[in-house]
């Protein structure tokens, strides 16, 4: 019996000024868990990224979404269809209060015709935001504007702004950058969490966090895909010890 893939990405390739960003990658990636893409600094993971999501329109190859060809469809057209993205730098409107962020996020789940109501008569938009205050422990900031929060607060409200229409599968794009230590551990166990409700494809510099969250790693090195599968097989892959982590191999 075939395995069920949630998103499929087949000999993608993606150029900039004959450098080759994204080389003839193709991807499965399998309901709920965390699948992770890790790899050094120059290796593609954010063109594979932008590629998935529709920022960028691949030079070739194709994007599939629950057996649906995506591969030219907008950012906006994939949420639509249950793919939602968080970026490198928090994307929120820093003058707004944090349920008015959520309330605003979650303004996509009304008929169209309310889109010209003020947001207190939305009601599906405000039971919704209400939940992901609670979800993610922002109950107590949920006066506060989003610019006064903590970087990890603000990292978790982007992270509760992503999944407000209700996903099937979150691309997270370095959610602990930037963050201390403790904040990091905490957005770790919340994407764990989150990895047992929804589909998760994570971009992570942390390799530790990587391999203790994730149920499939990818790794990439200068555009292609170097190796994948479980964590343990990863990390003692011999090409992946060389050219990642930077051991020598007998």
């Amino acid at each position: 019996m075939n395995k069920h893939v949630i998103l499929k990405a087949i000999n993608l390739c993606k150029s900039f000024g004959g450098l080759a960003a994204v080389d003839n990658i193709s991807l499965e990636v399998t309901p709920l868990g965390v699948t992770s893409i890790i790899g050094p600094n120059g290796a593609g993971k954010s063109t594979l990224f932008n590629l998935l999501s529709g920022t960028f329109k691949p030079d070739s190859g194709s994007v599939y979404l629950n057996e649906q060809n995506i591969t030219r469809m907008s950012p906006e057209e994939r949420l639509v269809s249950g793919m939602a993205r968080s970026f490198q730098i928090t994307n929120l409107f820093f003058d707004l209060t944090v349920i008015d962020n959520l309330r605003l996020a979650s303004q996509a789940l009304q008929p169209r015709s309310y889109l010209y109501l003020p947001l207190r008569k939305c009601g599906l938009a405000l039971a919704r935001a209400d939940e992901l205050l609670v979800e993610f422990g922002l109950v107590d900031s949920r006066n506060q504007l989003a610019g006064s929060l903590s970087h990890g607060q603000q990292r978790r409200l982007e992270i509760a702004v992503t999944l407000a229409t209700r996903p099937k599968i979150l691309l997270l794009d370095e959610p602990t950058q930037g963050m201390s230590q403790g904040d990091t551990q905490d957005t770790s166990q919340l994407i764990k969490e989150l990895g047992s409700k929804i589909t998760v494809l994570l971009i992570e510099h942390d390799v530790d966090l990587v391999m203790d969250l994730s149920k499939e790693v990818i790794v990439m090195a200068q555009g292609k895909k170097l190796a994948e599968g479980s964590p343990k097989d990863v990390r003692s892959n011999p090409l992946v010890q060389a050219a990642y982590f930077g051991e020598e191999t007998e």
